[in-house]
């Protein structure tokens, strides 16, 4: 319906009700064309109608809840979910949200474009209420107004005295004079105050992206990417420099990738952000990555493992040689799982050493060491230094390349435990991994101890668990075993407000163990398919990724769809 149809009809309404008379109507009409604004606001600028009594009488016609914004607060993030374009745009304020539902005061709560807008912009179903346009727009300037100024709005979530900047080193004059003036814009606010909420979050990285028109500003929670909020373009350079000034970036080079680090204390405790710049086509896209020790466990026994997994993960890692390796795509707690075996055997009578790339935690009593092939300080490099170095336990950070992996095996085979990782779908196939890259496989099979295979999943927020039942053909399709569906009651998460309508907090690693057992070491040795290495490790007990899932379910720890999403079903 277009708006002057709309006017059209709500002036009639109003005749009707005798609230106005039909010159009134012509007048409101001309006022409102002259103004730019609604008819209904246009009444109320006139005192033709009392505000109170439209919104009533609009509730009563729509068939949704009237209310009255002077009476209500709205909270900051709830205001964040809509954009102050999206807002003015439409003339809509955020009021609430429960569960997966937002409530929405609106002119005119009929208005199907709208309602589609804000949700696509917000992810969330959308419940209209009526309010008077008067009042909304005033409200909308009142809570928008500083929207240029995103500083203000998360300045209620820090205290300026808990952020100290650490310095590593004395900074040249240029840029300290840069970082005064920069200091003293807002941005330091902004900048402040995302740190601080994305920690307190949980939030594993940020991104800030530019785009032709707009910021975007994303939260990594738990896995999972999802928007918090849009800064305004004018802050675009002076947000970049700032962060880059703090993680001691060249602020004057833009055209080629550049990484660093911040070191924050937030209150008590001190919290690393490893910065990455990456120049795209209308800026630069900036990731950063939190390293909260505060949130780190390295108990190995909270991990999730499963009981003959976890003692063929604690018996590998306690023998004086071998090679022990962890296997996932990028984000799945790798590095996570090898600091947590380490911490179990940094006792003052070994010499541990890693090679990382990079250095994502610091460990007390651990030799770390920080690759840079720019300099020629490459994994294969920092290993044959490592081995004149009298060391116990070596952790390479990746083995990527044949020289790599020659070193390590080497190693392995001359009585040093060597820990690393390698970029791998599961267990089994790791064998096959090094064998291509061109390792003997007699060494393969005499070096390796053990394989891990690891995937991240989230965990069903506790506040909203229930019961949920899947459809036959979608279970058909995911290839859950009849027997299993039987006897196993499904969870979900409904969506609340600590899980910020989700359905899940925390994450939970799945695990696939492969032992190198006598008889999977006869199959390396013999160059058999990855399906018979598979098939000999299970027959021995391992559990395949999708089976462990499958135990986390039974649990009620995460959902099938988390499990199918994550791992695949081995035929």
């Amino acid at each position: 319906m277009s708006t002057k149809l709309a006017q059209h009809r709500l002036g009639d309404m109003l005749v009707q009700e005798g609230l106005i008379t039909r010159d009134q109507l012509q007048k409101a009409l001309a006022e409102a064309r002259t103004a730019n604004v609604r008819l209904g606001a246009s009444l109320v600028r006139l005192d033709m109608v009392e505000e109170n009594d439209l919104t009533r009488m609009l509730a009563r016609h729509y068939q949704v809840p009237a209310v009255d914004l002077n009476r209500i607060d709205v909270e900051s993030r709830i205001l964040r979910l809509v954009p102050a374009e999206l807002a003015l745009k439409h003339l809509v304020i955020p009021l609430r949200r429960v569960g997966r539902k937002l409530t929405v005061a609106m002119v005119n709560p009929t208005d199907l474009g709208a309602i589609d807008d804000l949700k696509f912009a917000t992810r969330y179903e959308i419940e209209p209420v009526v309010a008077g346009e008067h009042t909304l727009r005033q409200h909308i300037d009142r809570y928008y107004e500083d929207a240029s100024d995103i500083g203000e709005i998360l300045s209620d979530l820090i205290d300026e005295e808990d952020i100290e900047v650490l310095e590593d080193q004395e900074e040249e004059v240029s840029v300290q004079v840069l970082r005064e003036q920069i200091d003293a814009a807002p941005v330091v606010k902004f900048i402040n105050g995302l740190l601080t909420d994305a920690v307190s979050k949980g939030v594993s990285d940020i991104h800030i992206e530019p785009y032709e028109k707009e910021i975007r500003v994303r939260y990594r929670i738990d896995g999972s990417l999802q928007e918090v909020m849009k800064p305004p373009m004018k802050m675009k350079a002076a947000l970049t420099s700032r962060i880059k000034i703090l993680a001691d970036l060249n602020i004057a080079e833009r055209r080629v990738p550049q990484d660093g680090r911040i070191k924050l204390r937030m209150k008590k405790k001190v919290v690393d952000f490893r910065v990455s710049t990456l120049p795209v086509i209308f800026g630069e896209k900036i990731v950063l990555r939190i390293l909260d020790k505060g949130n780190l466990t390295f108990d190995l026994a909270k991990f999730g493992f499963e009981p003959k997994a976890e003692r063929d993960f604690m018996e590998a890692i306690a023998q004086p040689y071998g090679m022990v390796l962890v296997t996932g795509p990028t984000g799945s707690g790798k590095t996570t799982t090898l600091y947590s075996a380490l911490s179990k055997v940094n006792t003052e009578e070994v010499n541990i050493m890693t090679a990382e790339d990079p250095v994502e935690y610091n460990l007390h009593g651990i030799n770390q060491v920080l690759v840079r092939s720019e300099i020629g300080m490459s994994f294969a490099n920092a290993l044959r230094a490592f081995l004149r170095q009298d060391p116990n336990i070596i952790m390479v950070g990746e083995i990527r390349d044949l020289e790599t992996g020659g070193i390590s095996i080497k190693a392995a085979l001359t009585g040093h435990l060597v820990l690393s990782t390698l970029h791998t779908n599961d267990a089994p196939s790791t064998v096959t991994r090094l064998i291509d890259m061109g390792l003997e496989p007699f060494n393969v099979a005499s070096a390796l101890s053990l394989v891990t295979a690891q995937r991240l999943v989230r965990r069903i927020c506790t506040n909203c668990k229930e019961e949920v039942e899947y459809p036959e053909p979608w279970l058909d399709s995911a290839r859950i075993p009849k027997d299993y569906r039987k006897r196993v009651t499904f969870y979900q998460g409904k969506g609340c407000d600590r899980c910020n309508g989700s359905g899940y907090k925390g994450r939970q690693g799945l695990y696939e163990v492969m032992a190198i057992t006598s008889r999977v070491r006869k199959l390396i040795m013999q160059e058999a398919a990855t399906d018979d290495l598979r098939d000999a490790a299970i027959a021995e007990g391992m559990l395949t990724l999708r089976m462990d899932g499958l135990k986390k379910v039974e649990k009620g720890i995460t959902t099938l769809e988390e499990v199918v999403k994550e791992t695949a079903e081995v035929v």
